[in-house]
């Protein structure tokens, strides 16, 4: 990933972790490494856990942010979260899964 497309992640990543902080969630982690992967945010809302995929697109010229999700992505954040609760003993916990898509000045 360029620096450029880094940089875009980070502040969609500060973004969103801004607007659910507002909304009362307690995050977590950030960024959070796994042998599958990263995730960008997990927090707690109100007792559950909240897996959050973040992205930011400054152009729909490849498709808006939420498209990026795709089934493949979508079964790697579910196995990232299965090694999260584990590792953190969590396995009793309801938890789901977000998706914060940002679009920055996308006309």
């Amino acid at each position: 990933m360029s620096f450029q497309g880094q940089n875009l992640g980070k502040c969609g990543e500060d973004r969103a972790v801004l607007e659910l902080t507002r909304r009362g969630y307690a995050i977590l982690e950030r960024r959070y490494r796994t042998r599958y992967g990263e995730i960008d945010i997990v927090a707690d809302d109100g007792g559950t856990i909240v897996f959050v995929e973040v992205k930011a697109r400054m152009t729909r010229e490849f498709g808006t942010a939420a498209e990026a999700v795709t089934p493949a992505k979508q079964r790697k954040i579910a196995a990232m979260a299965v090694d999260y609760l584990a590792r953190k003993r969590l396995t009793c916990c309801p938890c789901r899964f977000d998706v914060v898509a940002i679009a920055f000045d996308v006309p």
